[in-house]
């Protein structure tokens, strides 16, 4: 079998494809290795007459014409285990870094900026016995979840739906309870995150560590931070716009490790200059790999180059999944293969 590939990957990554033509003509290929940086247009799809399979590299396929795939019959495959972790780590790491300063604070001492140690000075804010509002809760989400609950946050969070029993045990969590306030038994399910007694999460503990079900506007309206962590639709291009900010605290932070059409990064600069929010922290951008200009000159804001899935152990396992992918397919083992199309 040939295969042709849109970006040049290190062959020792492929390896278990050994006996197949590797990096063969796309007018010639059998099989097409996409990577998610890298469109598969319409045009190259009619310019590869044997294709037969798209196995992109990474979980995000928007990268590909699904329409011109589907009119030919060519199957679709990504590689979405990998990026969970990873992704899920770094939208951590930059509510950790936009709330205690951490990228701030190296720039100024860097920069002979920094304010001397004191009392009140460099002050910054905790995670802990926060809000998280999660709007996305799929395998990202719930990862980040179980961060979120280990630094004794509670989450909140919007879905197309809440999740099953199941879900819910994934996260690590202990017990169910429907008595904390505020919580709607038909649409929120409330746990908490250590053996503690019913009294003791009423009395003591409050809400912290309880995970819920709410509107996106609840969420917008009570969460201290919020992480958006949904693949990209054109139906959810700038679900954070002007009215979504206007609604979140002052105090709060709006984090993106998804995907940068889903913030209107005009409205977003618009925001942090007059402080109605606290700040924010991106990994994706609107236009990238252009970033607005405004976003680079503010304090309160972290910026990271779409590194969400960035690690040697994601692109390791990504290789592999790519590879058994195409050998399930050669093999006709169709349940195998991670289908998008």
């Amino acid at each position: 079998m040939k295969i042709a590939f849109t970006t040049i990957l290190p062959g020792e990554g492929f390896v278990r494809l050994s006996g197949h033509e590797l990096y063969a003509p796309l007018e010639e290929a059998e099989v097409l290795v996409s990577t998610f940086d890298k469109p598969v247009t319409r045009e190259m799809i009619q310019s590869a007459p044997k294709l037969k399979l798209v196995t992109n590299f990474g979980v995000g396929f928007n990268n590909i014409d699904l329409d011109a795939c589907r009119e030919r019959g060519i199957r679709v495959t990504n590689t979405p285990q990998p990026v969970i972790e990873p992704t899920a780590e770094l939208a951590f790491a930059l509510m950790h870094d936009v709330a205690r300063r951490t990228a701030e604070f190296d720039r100024k001492l860097r920069a002979g900026q920094a304010e001397p140690f004191g009392v009140m000075n460099n002050l910054s804010h905790s995670l802990y016995g926060k809000t998280l509002g999660i709007i996305g809760m799929g395998r990202i989400g719930q990862a980040l979840a179980r961060r979120a609950i280990a630094a004794g946050m509670s989450i909140i969070y919007h879905n197309r739906r809440p999740l099953g029993d199941e879900a819910m045990r994934r996260l690590g969590v202990f017990g169910v309870n429907n008595n904390l306030d505020n919580i709607s038994p038909q649409h929120s399910t409330a746990i908490n995150c250590l053996p503690r007694l019913e009294d003791e999460i009423n009395n003591t503990t409050r809400h912290h560590g309880v995970v819920r079900y709410v509107s996106k506007e609840e969420l917008l309206k009570e969460a201290d931070f919020v992480s958006l962590n949904l693949p990209y639709t054109p139906e959810v291009r700038h679900l954070i716009g002007a009215a979504e900010l206007e609604m979140m605290k002052s105090s709060a932070y709006l984090i993106n490790t998804a995907r940068g059409a889903h913030v209107d990064e005009e409205a977003l600069v618009e925001a942090l200059k007059a402080g109605e929010i606290a700040g924010a922290a991106m990994d994706v951008y609107e236009h990238e790999p252009k970033i607005h200009p405004e976003l680079l000159k503010l304090d309160n804001v972290v910026l990271s180059p779409h590194t969400g899935t960035g690690t040697w152990e994601g692109r390791i396992a990504m290789c592999e999944i790519v590879c058994d992918n195409i050998l399930a397919f050669v093999n006709n083992e169709i349940d195998k293969m991670n289908i998008v199309l």
